[in-house]
């Protein structure tokens, strides 16, 4: 029996569409990251990019539990030392909405060029359109 090696060329890609309305922010992320890297596929190897398209959509109305959104604040790296500051999620959320998601997404994939690479396939808009009709996303319900 020979050992079955995923390659990238023979991939199958689809396209699925997320509504982020009234999710909680990290089952979401968790659940995005996991169609990211393919892990819901049989052909699945952590060394190799086998994941689907994702866009998401209405990520302004995604939600936190507790107290994360009076108390939540995101770093701001600056090129200086000491220059660097910090934003809350209200304050986030009014300007960037879309970068929330992003974040919270990027943070549940492998820190590495594997991860960059899999990023690339994540696209959020904050209202609820999108300009990928031409790919026929299908809706992704979990």
């Amino acid at each position: 029996m020979k050992t079955f090696v995923t390659k990238p060329a023979e991939v199958e890609r689809n396209w699925y569409v997320i509504d982020a309305s009234d999710k909680v922010l990290g089952r979401l992320a968790a659940e995005v990251a996991s169609i990211l890297r393919g892990k819901k596929k049989p052909i699945y190897q952590p060394n190799t990019d086998a994941g689907d398209y994702v866009i998401i959509i209405n990520a302004d109305k995604v939600r936190l539990t507790g107290m994360k959104e009076a108390n939540k604040k995101y770093f701001i790296s600056r090129e200086y030392i000491g220059h660097s500051s910090h934003t809350s999620y209200k304050a986030m959320k009014e300007k960037h909405p879309e970068r929330i998601v992003e974040h919270a997404v990027k943070g549940m994939l492998p820190h590495n060029t594997l991860g960059r690479m899999i990023y690339r396939k994540l696209h959020v808009y904050a209202g609820a359109e999108h300009n990928h009709q031409a790919q026929k996303p299908v809706t992704y319900d979990f």
